[in-house]
């Protein structure tokens, strides 16, 4: 089986679908080349060529020309940690001396990660999400690690996997959906949603996955370590027994390697062996949906799913995670059983729904959820009006111009011009009425807001992604 071999755990644990290590051992300390990029394309070869070896070597890579490149490609006008020390308050001479004495603490064993600053962003009116915003130092230190961990792992994940990887994207993901709707024999979707999953990653079992790949000590504790860092909420110190916090830059490729073991290696080695029709995953991040070709075999997929993710410390939102059927004779079995509507998805912000084309032929359709498209509309509202006294027009007009252009750039795709026009009209809009209520004396009428327009139009709406293959 490869990949999806059984593997012996103590404590009775088991973990399956994860490799079975070779007894070989690829050390890199005898390199002669000083430059860490060129050794991570060594290792991303050696790790190619090489599909079940450990790493003994690699917390040396972290070196401080290493991570003086890491901090350059950190981004700007970010938050700061709970060191209240941001990007742009560092000279060069400042982070050097830092690194330098942060490779020095690490060479001792004495190097401890600052807990990260928790902070909540509202997704909607009954949801927070925790965020954590990690100080700058530490950033510079996981993007090390992280770069090191893709040479390892990336080329090894699967292809139904898009989330948060090199040369990936959430249209490729939307992309996939539709060109296995449209020509695999799918007939029903799980919509699945895993509770939690940055909160509630066991950290016994990711270090069990990174121990498939990699065997250093001292690498694999700087891990370890900044998993448990902490949490400072209000001034108050938390323990982090579980969990890996979103808006830590190391996150992403950990949440990943963890998928990758305990979910889609386990779907395509073992689940896709235990049925008969077909079926397949696709997966951005944590947020994922499976196919199936019959209602029976959905339904074993999704019991197989409960009992899996719970091996392993997570568990599936009840009130999300659904069986709908999905697919070319889902309009005709919904109209036989008196629903007028088949049942619909929601996936990277897009609702998917049964058309037909002008022929009449099946068609997946995609279009802005209700949901994003009312957040968005209402983070606009609420940014004109708070901005409105302290911009300049021509100011609005530039900041304008980068939103909507950025709204185009994601939710463009084929057959979404409805919702991008509407989108465009709502931001016309909002931005004659905030425009209006700079002062008590009216600053356009609607006569005058068009012919500003005209002279300084903003971006129409425009469709940037073939999801069809159509242009």
């Amino acid at each position: 089986m490869g990949l999806a071999r059984e593997v012996r755990l103590p404590k009775g644990k088991e973990l399956s679908t994860i490799s079975r290590s070779s007894k070989k051992q690829v050390p890199y300390t005898e390199m002669d080349y000083n430059n860490t990029a060129t050794k991570l394309v060594l290792i991303t070869k050696k790790s190619i060529e090489n599909p079940q070896e450990k790493f003994t070597s690699l917390a040396y890579l972290l070196n401080e020309e290493y991570l003086f490149d890491c901090y350059r490609e950190l981004k700007k006008d970010k938050a700061a940690g709970i060191d209240g020390m941001r990007l742009e308050d560092y000279t060069e001479e400042d982070i050097r001396r830092e690194i330098a004495e942060t490779v020095a603490r690490m060479k001792t064993k004495r190097y401890r990660p600052k807990p990260v600053r928790r902070v909540y962003i509202r997704e909607r009116k009954d949801k927070l999400r925790p965020l954590g915003i990690p100080a700058i130092i530490d950033k510079v230190v996981q993007l090390g690690i992280k770069k090191i961990l893709e040479a390892i792992f990336e080329p090894h994940f699967l292809d139904s996997s898009y989330g948060f990887r090199p040369n990936r994207s959430c249209h490729q993901a939307l992309k996939a959906v539709y060109q296995t709707a449209m020509a695999k024999p799918v007939n029903w979707i799980i919509d699945a949603d895993i509770k939690g999953f940055f909160d509630n990653v066991d950290h016994y079992w990711m270090i069990e996955c990174l121990n498939q790949r990699i065997n250093d000590p001292s690498y694999r504790s700087l891990i370890i370590k900044f998993l448990k860092a902490g949490v400072i909420e209000e001034g108050k110190y938390y323990e982090t027994e579980k969990g890996t916090p979103q808006g830590g830059v190391l996150s992403p490729i950990l949440a990943n390697i963890y998928l990758h073991y305990i979910l889609d290696l386990w779907f395509e080695k073992v689940e896709k062996q235990r049925i008969r029709g077909y079926a397949t995953e696709i997966r951005y991040a944590d947020d994922f949906i499976i196919t199936a070709q019959t209602k029976p075999e959905a339904e074993r997929i999704l019991q197989d799913l409960k009992e899996r993710l719970e091996k392993f410390g997570l568990e599936l939102s009840k009130d999300k995670t659904r069986i709908i059927e999905f697919g070319r004779y889902a309009q005709e079995n919904s109209k036989n059983r008196g629903k007028r509507k088949p049942d619909t998805f929601d996936f990277l912000g897009f609702t998917h729904y049964c058309s037909k084309s002008r022929k009449g032929n099946f068609l997946l359709k995609a279009k802005t959820s209700r949901k994003k498209f009312n957040k968005r509309i209402k983070e606009l509202n609420q940014w004109l009006r708070a901005t409105r006294n302290m911009l300049k027009t021509e100011d609005i007009w530039k900041a304008l111009t980068l939103k909507l252009t950025g709204h185009y750039n994601y939710y463009g795709i084929s057959g979404n011009s409805s919702s991008i026009q509407t989108y465009y009209y709502w931001t016309l809009l909002l931005t004659f009425k905030w425009l209006n209520r700079r002062s008590q004396k009216q600053s356009f009428n609607w006569e005058q807001f068009t012919e500003h327009l005209k002279r300084y139009p903003l971006p129409k709406p425009a469709l940037v992604y073939n999801l069809y293959d159509s242009w």
